[in-house]
């Protein structure tokens, strides 16, 4: 006979643009499922604010989701009083798609505050190295660096002192496309991080960039190709599994 455990309840985010939410989503709720106790509400965006608040841990995989004010107070209250935020991809990317490039409006200050970023740019996909710099916190100890073919977050940071940096990526170069294009002064870039703010945290990870053929509508009616990137990486699920075993208190 198991173990009776307390329920758990957790909510997804899982909406946007421009990326494969659907193949996200199913394969985030697989991993939940993982732990019959974790009850999770689902939702496209953020405005449920009490049924967020109501959850012990968040998990999201979105990008261009822009959560108005309200929606940005509810989830900086929610980690300030004591929960736990799995952002992953973009979460913290907006997109504006201008002549000069693809701009990134800094029109949720509250959010990037509490995320401890918010995206700026990424260089064409393709292999990067992704290395440890807390070799020792159980949350990557004993996961092999590794390379993958990712969108590489180029970011800006805030509390950037207060972050604590797990994985990490160097590039310096182009961001083809991008109007803020010129990273070639950067060095260091932040793959995963904790981010502490008041009684909880926020746990990023910045890969896992997916895409299928018709999700660039409007700008593109049909991608040619299907990309899964670090989906395909057995390291990136332990990262998933162990950030998720972090939402629970376990880590």
């Amino acid at each position: 006979m198991s173990e009776r455990r307390e329920c758990v309840d957790a909510y997804l985010v899982a909406g946007g643009r421009y990326h494969d939410i659907d193949f996200a989503r199913i394969e985030l709720l697989k991993l939940l499922a993982e732990h019959p106790h974790v009850r999770v509400k689902v939702a496209s965006d953020y405005r449920d604010t009490q049924g967020i608040a109501d959850s012990s841990f968040l998990v999201t995989y979105t990008c261009d989701l822009r959560p108005s004010e309200e929606e940005q107070s509810a989830l900086a209250d929610f980690v300030e009083g004591g929960g736990r935020w799995l952002a992953l991809h973009g979460t913290n990317a907006a997109l504006d798609f201008k002549p000069q490039g693809v701009e990134a409006p800094r029109n949720f200050p509250t959010l990037s505050h509490v995320l401890g970023s918010q995206f700026i740019a990424h260089p064409p996909i393709q292999n990067y190295r992704i290395e440890k710099r807390a070799p020792d916190h159980p949350l990557v100890h004993g996961i092999e660096e590794f390379e993958t073919d990712d969108e590489l977050y180029l970011c800006e940071y805030h509390d950037f002192e207060k972050l604590e940096v797990l994985l990490d990526c160097q590039y310096a170069g182009q961001a083809e496309g991008f109007a803020e294009s010129d990273w070639t002064d950067a060095d260091r870039h932040l793959v995963m991080y904790l981010r502490p703010l008041g009684k909880g945290a926020v746990l990023y990870n910045t890969l896992g960039h997916c895409r299928g053929h018709w999700d660039m509508r409007p700008a593109m009616d049909y991608f040619p190709r299907v990309e899964r990137c670090s989906w395909e990486k057995p390291a990136y699920y332990e990262l998933l599994r162990r950030s998720l075993r972090w939402c629970l208190g376990e880590l």
